[in-house]
C-alpha cells in the first residue's frame, strides 16, 4: 500500500496496569501488520518501555513528539506526557485510570481533527478512570459525548452482530428505559450501520423481547404485547426488515440468530452473555452510529494476568482489522450514494 494512503489507526493504551499494552505489543510483533495500517499509540515511551521490559517483548516503538512526525513503516508512539508514572501491574489504581483517560481523551481529539483515521481503544477500568473530567459509564458514552451522532454498542464477529438497546445501566432501570422511540432509534442506527459499515443492502434485524418467554401473553410481563410488537410493526411499515420480538433463550439455543444480519438485545447481559459464549474471545466491540470509527477488543483489563505473558491478542487484532474494513466500507458507501447531480 502507498504510504500516503495507509490508514492511520490511533490506539489508546487503556489502563496502564492491565493487559492493554501487552495486547498492543503482541499484535505488532508481527511486522506484516504494518502492511495494513500505520499505528499511532497515545502515551509515553517510558510507559511502553516498562511493559516491554516486564514482558521481554521485542516490538520496536518509534517515539514522536508531534502527529506530523509519523513514520509509516513503524509503530509510532505519540508522547503526550513526560513525567514518570507509577505502574503496578495487576492492580486497579487511580493513577492507572487517570493516564488511561489522558490517552483516550488525546486520541479522541486527534480523531475529531482527522489526524488519525480510526480509533482502537484498549480496555479501561470503569471505576478508576472516573474523575471530575471523566464521568461516563464507559467508552461508548464518552465517545457519544465527544463525537457527532447517536451511538449503538455492537458486539460482533463476521457471523454475529448484537446491538444493545440499553447499555451500561442497572437492570432495575431497563424496563422503564425501553420505549418505542428508543427501540426505533436503535433499529435505525443498526440498519444504517449494516448498510454503510458492512455493505449489506437490505439487512434483516431481529429484536429480542424484554421478559422471559416474551411475557407468556401477559402472565410474566406485558411489554411485548403492549409496546414492543406494535413498535416492530411500525418499523416494518417504514421499510426496515425488522422481526420479533424473540425470546432470547430459544433464539440463541435454536441458532435462529444465523438467519439475521443484526440482532438487538434489550439490555447488556441479554446480548453480551450469549455473544461471549459464542465468540470464543474473537469478538469486537464496535461503536456504531457516530461520525468516526471506534473499535475495541471484547475483553476487559485482565488484571489477574497482567504482566505474565499469558494474553491472547486475537480479539485486539480482530478489532484492528474491523476498524480498517469499516473505514474502507464507509468510503465505498459514500461514493456509491453521493448525488451525481450536484447543484451549481
Amino acid at each position: 500500500m502507498d504510504k500516503a494512503n495507509k490508514i492511520i489507526v490511533g490506539i489508546s493504551l487503556g489502563d496502564l496496569n492491565g493487559i492493554g499494552i501487552e495486547v498492543i505489543l503482541k499484535t505488532f510483533e508481527d511486522k506484516r501488520m504494518l502492511d495494513f495500517c500505520t499505528p499511532v499509540l497515545f502515551g509515553s515511551t517510558k510507559v511502553i518501555s516498562y511493559h516491554k521490559k516486564a514482558l521481554d517483548n521485542p516490538t520496536q516503538i518509534h517515539g514522536i513528539m508531534d502527529i506530523n512526525q509519523i513514520n509509516h513503516t513503524k509503530v509510532n508512539l505519540l508522547n503526550i506526557w513526560k513525567e514518570e508514572v507509577e505502574i503496578e501491574l495487576g492492580k486497579a489504581t487511580k493513577i492507572g485510570g487517570e493516564y488511561a483517560a489522558r490517552s483516550l481523551e488525546t486520541a479522541v481529539s486527534h480523531l475529531k481533527e482527522k489526524k488519525i483515521d480510526v480509533l482502537l481503544t484498549a480496555p479501561i477500568n470503569k471505576e478508576t478512570i472516573q474523575s471530575e473530567t471523566f464521568n461516563f459509564p464507559g467508552h461508548t458514552e464518552f465517545l457519544e459525548g465527544k463525537l457527532d451522532g447517536k451511538s449503538l454498542m455492537i458486539l460482533m464477529t463476521n457471523e454475529l452482530k448484537i446491538g444493545l438497546i440499553t447499555g451500561h445501566i442497572p437492570i432495575s432501570k431497563v424496563a422503564e428505559t425501553v420505549t418505542p422511540d428508543l427501540i426505533k432509534e436503535k433499529v435505525a442506527i443498526m440498519h444504517h450501520s449494516l448498510q454503510q459499515d458492512f455493505g449489506i443492502r437490505k439487512p434483516k434485524i431481529a429484536i429480542l423481547g424484554l421478559n422471559p418467554h416474551n411475557g407468556d401473553k401477559g402472565v410474566i410481563g406485558a411489554e411485548e404485547d403492549l409496546m414492543i410488537k406494535p413498535t416492530i410493526d411500525a418499523i416494518k411499515e417504514s421499510g426496515i426488515l425488522a422481526y420479533g420480538p424473540y425470546a432470547a433463550d430459544g433464539f440463541f439455543g435454536a441458532k435462529t440468530y444465523t438467519q439475521f444480519d443484526g440482532i438487538l438485545a434489550m439490555y447488556h447481559d441479554q446480548g453480551l452473555a450469549p455473544f461471549k459464549a459464542l465468540s470464543f474471545g474473537n469478538g469486537v466491540n464496535y461503536t456504531a452510529g457516530l461520525s468516526e470509527i471506534r473499535t475495541s477488543p471484547d475483553h476487559g483489563t485482565g488484571f489477574e494476568i497482567a504482566g505474565k505473558n499469558k494474553v491472547n491478542n486475537d480479539s485486539f487484532k480482530e478489532a484492528l482489522f474491523t476498524a480498517i474494513a469499516i473505514y474502507k466500507a464507509r468510503k465505498e458507501y459514500k461514493e456509491l450514494t453521493k448525488n451525481p447531480l450536484k447543484k451549481k
